[in-house]
């Protein structure tokens, strides 16, 4: 029995040590994102889709960037647009955007492994919504498209439905500076800066803790083994393929995967291993079920094959991209996976600051914002069947 509470308490010191150093990066990743949606309207979104020319796309990843959802409210959010008109292809891109180049999850990467990862994240993931969108072009065809649409339209529900449909952006005139510092900016931000940490921190609680307990309990040379560490080039292409397998395992999406993804690079896999297991939050295994609900069996399998070959081949690329210009980190694998330890250092300051601002941010979401009732609107199942209207919580919200 003592030796089980050790290992446990082991583990739960490596997730601790884990929170600790990356809290302040995540609040400011949120805080920033937060800043971006409360002046970007999500019919706004709906209309700048009609296809997959390569502009479009452009424009899907932009907006999904801005977007900044957790992995189930963009998988909702990308099955709204297309039921409202949006172009599927374009509609996968943005939902790409939203979990894969996202600025809290580059301030994440560059916090526990390295700054190389947050400037190969971004890289990659254009890359990998290219590959998509010509695996699409070459393979996806009308009828499949219009089944899709079909299934789409029957209303089938997946998780964060609320979350996805909610619009608290500021329109009207002025610049978007102005916007922000106006009173229902600041509200707005609130809004969405305590939506969407209600909406992740399964995700990243999750993540730090199945990271804390591999950091323990898993020894060096597994990961070794499985990553094939030392056969060269062998490990360079089987990194890829084994990242995004590892990541359907996991069950862990979003900026959850990332503490993982830190464990699994100290453990040996590939620097490409390491990004298709980061792009890969879209295909573990729940979101693959609301794929079959949404869009109907046969798609939910075309999306799995399609995004896995992105994903794997977006790794292998960038990986030897880097490699030509000397980015991939070499020596000692250093990423902060950490027992518990608190000093008076930089975090520690950092992390006093930004959970002052947190804690403003909260503040004024429970004083001029939705308050408990919206926050359980966004997994209400009569979320899910949206209209272009405004998410209304309380008459208060942006006074």
């Amino acid at each position: 029995m003592s030796s089980v509470l050790s290992a446990l308490g082991e583990a739960l010191r490596f997730a601790f040590g884990m929170t600790w150093e990356v809290l302040w990066a995540l609040i400011l990743g949120f805080a920033l994102s937060s800043a971006v949606q409360a002046v970007v309207s999500k019919q706004q979104m709906r209309r700048l889709l009609p296809d997959d020319s390569p502009r479009t796309l452009t424009i899907a990843s932009g907006l999904g960037a801005a977007s900044s959802s957790c992995s189930y409210a963009a998988v909702a959010l990308a099955r709204s647009l297309f039921r409202k008109g949006a172009n599927f292809t374009s509609a996968m891109a943005f939902q790409f955007a939203s979990t894969n180049l996202v600025v809290e999850l580059g301030i994440i990467l560059a916090v526990l492994i390295g700054w190389q990862f947050t400037a190969a994240e971004f890289v990659g993931g254009p890359i990998m919504i290219a590959l998509m969108a010509l695996l699409f072009r070459r393979f996806l065809g009308r009828e499949r498209v219009s089944e899709a649409r079909r299934e789409a339209d029957h209303g089938a529900l997946g998780r964060m439905e609320g979350h996805a449909v909610m619009d608290m952006s500021v329109a009207g005139e002025g610049s978007i500076w102005r916007r922000l510092r106006s009173p229902q900016g600041f509200t707005a931000i609130s809004d969405y800066f305590v939506m969407d940490w209600a909406a992740v921190w399964m995700d990243i609680a999750g993540g730090l803790l199945i990271a804390g307990a591999l950091a323990a309990w898993v020894p060096n040379s597994f990961w070794e083994g499985l990553f094939l560490q030392h056969d060269g080039a062998v490990a360079t292409i089987w990194g890829p393929l084994i990242g995004p397998l590892v990541a359907m395992l996991s069950f862990v999406c979003s900026i959850g995967n990332v503490p993982l993804a830190a464990v699994l690079w100290n453990g040996g896999i590939s620097f490409g291993g390491v990004l298709a297991f980061i792009f890969a939050d879209l295909i573990i295994l729940p979101i693959l079920n609301i794929y079959r609900k949404y869009y109907g069996r046969r798609m939910a399998v075309f999306l799995l094959v399609t995004f896995y070959l992105s994903m794997a081949a977006a790794g292998l690329i960038v990986e030897l991209l880097f490699k030509l210009v000397g980015l991939v980190p070499t020596g000692a694998r250093e990423a902060k996976v950490t027992e518990a330890g608190v000093s008076w250092n930089y975090t520690t300051i950092l992390n006093i600051v930004f959970l002052a601002l947190a804690t403003v941010l909260v503040v004024r979401y429970f004083r001029r914002g939705g308050g408990l009732a919206m926050l359980r609107m966004m997994a209400a199942p009569h979320a899910g069947r949206e209209d272009d209207r405004h998410v209304a919580v309380a008459p208060q919200a942006h006074h």
